[in-house]
């Protein structure tokens, strides 16, 4: 049964974490990967239908914007003994298989999905230079069974908005997807 996002409050810092990178095998925090333009964070998993659909056009849109300066990480929250899909190891396939340019952390213990208050996948939030929250919502309003085109057009709309300096509209959308699979 498909999920909505609960919509943290706009303005909310970004809480802090320290998570594993299942590529690198290193910690990483978001102080060290935050970028000084603006910072996306999604919580994605590897199974679910709604990121299969647009994973794609999220790889390319993260090309796009890293290139300007935007910083883009990827978590996953799943529980992975429910769901081994999701465990470390096929997360570091996953994204080697689909040439993610971003860290794909994956929460152990599912403290930083509870800090964001996260709900489903994909989920999108968008923070500015000073890590506040701007958007959080929808990546577009396409899905796997409604026959839109994926754009990401909600994402980038944010994006070009910070990045131009103008305020990101407070129309916002929540996204829908798959429910995180809680322990």
């Amino acid at each position: 049964m498909a999920e909505t996002s609960k919509m943290i409050p706009l303005g909310t810092i970004a809480p802090t974490f320290k998570l594993l990178d299942t590529v690198s095998g290193k910690d990483m925090q978001l102080t060290d990967l935050a970028s000084d333009k603006a910072t996306v964070i999604t919580f994605i998993c590897n199974h679910c239908p709604y990121v299969k659909h647009i994973q794609a056009r999220l790889v390319e849109i993260a090309r796009t914007y890293q290139a300007k300066g935007v910083s883009f990480i990827a978590i996953s929250s799943n529980d992975p003994v429910g769901y081994p899909q999701d465990g470390p190891d096929m997360m570091r396939k996953e994204s080697e298989l689909h040439g993610y340019t971003f860290p794909y952390l994956f929460d152990a213990d599912q403290s930083v999905a509870r800090a964001y208050q996260a709900a489903c996948t994909p989920e999108m939030y968008v923070f500015d230079s000073k890590l506040h929250c701007v958007y959080r919502g929808r990546f577009d309003d396409s899905n796997p069974t409604n026959g839109l085109p994926c754009t990401g057009k909600d994402l980038t709309q944010a994006l070009d908005d910070v990045l131009a300096g103008k305020a990101v509209s407070g129309e916002q959308v929540p996204s829908i997807g798959c429910g995180i699979k809680w322990r």
